[in-house]
């Protein structure tokens, strides 16, 4: 169950408690790849391969190899200590798919969730492999009253499922350094979500749980992009992410109708 006195989930303008509760229930099931989560493991490859290249481009580093958005988790691993000395937040890392192989690859990561199940899922799972991670049962609102700040910061697949969106974009983009890099990535509110994201993905294909998404959370691109830039980020890349339903593997696009990701330039 959530922990109100900690979160303080009567007076945080973001946290919506039946949203962590609904995380709370499949916590379990993060890492299970023939779980209710399996279909989210693979998109999740293919966010991986796209952040590790933005991250890589923004800092200038070098890589062995271009990772691809199909690539399983060893052949990421492949890439070596390539983020070495980059500290990264991932705020609502719920069983730490991105924060564990981002610290694989040498990052100082931090994972913050409002589900204090999905916490202890990570960092079981990470104790498991061996992998240090800095999970905490925070808001980003807390972290950001502690001061501190990141090379990156990572929002994924969570501005959906809050109250005050503009205000976790706010507070995300403060807890970026000055030059640093913001990864947002969400649905957009479009026909199509709806067909896929929604009506396909739970109803029909049952890749997730019935109600996971509400396509009125949904957030255009645009949105998402205002909402950064006002919290002085410049969007330095994006892509679009679609699902072939034959092959079942994911690809990047051009069309952002769908699933999408944006990358911003933290200004000084």
């Amino acid at each position: 169950m959530l922990n109100k006195s900690h979160l303080k989930g009567a007076i945080s303008p973001t946290l919506n408690t039946d949203e962590v509760a609904k995380f709370d229930e499949l916590a379990e099931q993060w890492w299970d790849p023939i779980g209710q989560y399996g279909q989210a493991i693979a998109f999740n490859h293919a966010r991986l391969a796209y952040f590790s290249q933005q991250i890589a481009q923004h800092f200038e580093i070098d890589l062995p190899f271009t990772p691809q958005p199909n690539d399983n988790l060893w052949r990421l691993y492949d890439l070596g200590n390539v983020l070495s000395g980059l500290s990264i937040l991932d705020v609502g890392c719920g069983g730490g798919l991105v924060s564990e192989p981002l610290a694989r690859l040498g990052a100082q990561v931090t994972g913050i969730d409002a589900s204090a199940v999905s916490i202890q899922v990570a960092q079981r799972h990470a104790c498991n492999t061996q992998t240090e991670v800095n999970y905490q049962h925070v808001l980003a609102e807390e972290i950001l009253a502690q001061g501190q700040q990141f090379d990156v910061v990572i929002n994924a697949e969570v501005v959906e499922h809050v109250d005050d969106q503009a205000t976790l974009i706010a507070q995300c983009a403060q807890l970026v350094k000055p030059g640093g890099l913001l990864i947002l990535a969400t649905l957009n509110r479009s026909v199509s979500a709806y067909v896929f994201a929604i009506v396909g993905a739970e109803y029909v294909m049952r890749y997730l749980p019935i109600g996971t998404h509400s396509w009125r959370k949904f957030v255009k691109p645009v949105e998402l992009q205002r909402w950064a830039e006002d919290n002085h980020c410049s969007i330095s890349g994006q892509t679009g992410m679609k699902f072939n339903i034959l092959n079942k593997q994911w690809r990047n696009t051009d069309n952002m109708a769908i699933n999408y990701v944006q990358c911003f330039t933290k200004l000084g």
